[in-house]
């Protein structure tokens, strides 16, 4: 589910993604570049065999396998690497009613920790690896890997999506400059229009861009506590905090002129689509996604901090609002191995080896911006840091998947039924609530 997601794509580095197999692969020792291995003495794992479970494939699974030839080299454990392919329940569900799971599974979504934790799959975590959380992470992070008073995971891999891209010409072009506030957004679209050009090119036909950008419009007017509360369900989706969110999204849907090819249009535009009409086509100035955008705009021959550029989504409210997607570590087998192999991806030192790599963001406010190998990485990692307790993770990925996480159902249906017709507001309130109320029951 939302393939491109969960891909931390940054500084114009074009990754190519591998068609994704199920069978494990031992991992192979890394060229130069690679963190150099600790004193023989500390090899307490000698012999120990981890099978780590994940949906990466290509450069970010070459990345993540650096990182865990750093943990044999500290260790002495033998680690082998599992694709799950895009579908990670579909993988991990035959092998945990087999009861062969992996020792450790990398998972897109907090909700299925909280699906595997109901099924009894995952094992709490051991008081040494909670104790690196309780260092590196905020308490909010340390709840997305929980699940009824225990924790299960750590958020070791994060993708910011609180971005707008635009294209430098066309801002030119039309005399604008980055928007700071809802309002100067709104204003500086009409401009742009006003030039000739469409404002923006949304990925409609992509349900799951819609909610990013419901959830960037959501918490910066709502706050963060009213946020939380939307998220489990504990307000209704017809409550006035989400008809203001609403509202303010009205204002760029409701105009037929700021949006590429009108609202049909923007239906039938996937993404990446929509970000080729920004780059490739040159027909729109900006789209809304995440800094996995920078991939697709290099692809259309933009580089990235020329051509392609991104300005922080823009305070609708009080809130200067940081969203992150990412992928939370859990255990399916209690054994030494798999919580030692938590431990060290929930640490300063894990967590740095990693950043120097491409494409990755860390949760962990320990790691050190000054880690990460271009400017443009370093620039979002210290805005995650900088948010604090503020950050917060993808609202829909945080819901049933039913709600938040399917094709054509639920809150991705409903919120392009609103982009169809943005006039009824309390239309669109309804049924999300009635979608929320099928899900959570």
């Amino acid at each position: 589910m939302r393939k491109a997601r969960a891909a931390v794509v940054l500084a114009g580095l074009a990754v190519a993604v591998a068609a994704c197999g199920n069978a494990p692969t031992t991992t192979t020792p890394t060229e130069s570049g690679s963190a150099s291995a600790p004193a023989e003495g500390a090899k307490t794992l000698q012999g120990v065999k981890i099978e780590v479970a994940a949906k990466w494939t290509g450069d970010e699974q070459k990345n993540f396998e650096q990182v865990l030839k750093a943990f044999s080299d500290k260790t002495g454990a033998e680690v082998t690497y599992a694709s799950t392919g895009e579908d990670t329940g579909a993988y991990l569900g035959p092998r945990i009613q087999g009861n062969n799971p992996p020792d450790v599974a990398i998972l897109p979504q907090p909700g299925l920790v909280q699906q595997y934790a109901e099924q009894s799959a995952l094992k709490p975590l051991t008081d040494d690896v909670i104790k690196e959380i309780d260092t590196n992470y905020t308490p909010y992070w340390k709840e997305l890997g929980s699940a009824d008073g225990k924790v299960y995971g750590v958020l070791i891999k994060a993708a910011h999506k609180s971005l707008v891209w635009y294209r430098s010409q066309a801002f030119e072009d039309a005399g604008v400059q980055p928007a700071t506030t809802w309002d100067e957004l709104v204003k500086n679209a009409q401009t742009i229009a006003d030039s000739g050009t469409a404002p923006f090119s949304l990925c409609g036909a992509s349900g799951w861009t819609l909610t990013d950008l419901f959830e960037n419009v959501y918490l910066s007017t709502a706050g963060p506590e009213n946020y939380d509360k939307l998220s489990k369900h504990e307000i209704p989706w017809t409550d006035p905090t989400v008809t203001t969110a609403l509202e303010k999204i009205q204002q760029i849907v409701g105009k037929k002129e700021f949006l590429l090819d009108g609202n049909s249009g923007t239906l039938q535009t996937d993404f990446p689509t929509c970000v080729s009409k920004v780059y490739g086509n040159k027909k729109a100035a900006m789209a809304i996604e995440a800094d996995f955008v920078a991939v697709e705009a290099v692809a259309s021959g933009a580089k990235v901090g020329e051509e392609a550029k991104y300005f922080p989504f823009p305070k609708a409210g009080d809130t200067a609002p940081v969203i992150l997607g990412g992928d939370v570590a859990v255990a399916m087998k209690d054994n030494p191995g798999a919580m030692a192999l938590l431990q060290f991806l929930a640490s300063k030192e894990g967590g740095e080896i990693w950043a120097k790599l491409p494409g990755y963001l860390s949760p962990n406010k320990n790691v050190s911006p000054d880690n990460y190998p271009d400017e443009l990485t370093k620039q979002l990692g210290q805005t995650i840091v900088s948010a604090g307790d503020a950050v917060r993770y993808d609202m829909s990925d945080l819901a049933p998947s039913a709600f938040g996480g399917t094709d054509g159902k639920g809150e991705w249906k409903v919120l392009q039924d609103f982009v169809r017709d943005p006039s009824d507001i309390k239309g669109t309130q309804t049924a999300l609530e009635a979608e929320a109320k099928k899900a959570w029951k």
